[in-house]
């Protein structure tokens, strides 16, 4: 079996870019840069709010932008590369049971020592190897996206009551720690479920692999990286 290992370095490989040189009409909402996620505050790691993704991964992105774009949709991205540093946090977070700040949004009928059993973070991620992505659909032109107002809400409260993300209605909010999310959930319905097989079949033209728990996660099948994990900063001055 060939080991898999992490590669400790402040510098990115050569093959790692920042998506907006590749495609800038994507939008980037990278919250883990931000306290507006399920931890509460700025993600160990994530130095700047910038998608940096594996060369190859940018351009099947811009791929599936292409498609997307006469049809009246864009893509937003709201993770890309993650440091394995960073996933260590989640890990601690979950075992740290006395945190419950961001419950009443982020996993407000999921018990949080049961997120990794249920598939939702993970002591490995793909993300930690430069070709996984999560990613949303915008209708185009995009609405302006406001700045989080610090209030908590349902991530599958109805589309309106949400924070007042640009994307379309995909029936949760991004994160949402709940079945409801998962990406052929039966109680989505409509258009929230539509917009899911959207994206799907977009990504999944593009040499993506979509992840059935979350709706918003994608891997690129033929990856560069299959087994090497990265714990580089996510900065533009990680990026050679």
């Amino acid at each position: 079996m060939t080991a898999l290992f992490v590669a400790l370095a402040f510098a990115a490989p050569g093959q790692f870019v920042a998506l907006d040189r590749v495609d800038p009409t994507i939008l980037q909402d990278m919250r883990y840069a931000t306290s507006y996620n399920f931890v509460g505050r700025r993600i160990d790691g994530y130095r700047e709010p910038v998608c940096i993704l594996t060369r190859k991964a940018a351009r099947a992105l811009r791929r599936a932008q292409a498609d997307l774009q006469p049809k009246g949709y864009g893509l937003k991205v709201y993770d890309c590369y993650r440091p394995t540093r960073a996933v260590e946090q989640f890990a601690r977070w979950a075992a740290n049971l006395a945190d419950q700040k961001m419950k009443r949004e982020f996993y407000p009928r999921v018990d949080k020592r049961r997120a990794f059993e249920l598939g939702y973070i993970a002591h490995r991620s793909g993300h930690s190897r430069g070709s996984t992505v999560d990613v949303t659909l915008v209708r185009l032109p995009p609405r302006t996206q406001p700045a989080w107002d610090g209030r908590l809400r349902g991530c599958f409260a109805r589309y309106r009551r949400r924070f007042a993300d640009n994307g379309v209605n995909m029936g949760t909010g991004y994160d949402c720690i709940d079945p409801r999310a998962h990406t052929s959930d039966p109680r989505i319905k409509g258009r929230p479920h539509r917009n899911r097989m959207r994206l799907k079949r977009a990504l999944e033209r593009r040499g993506f692999e979509p992840y059935a728990n979350e709706w918003w996660h994608f891997t690129l099948r033929d990856e560069p990286y299959p087994e090497k994990y990265f714990d580089f900063p996510v900065a533009r001055d990680s990026l050679r």
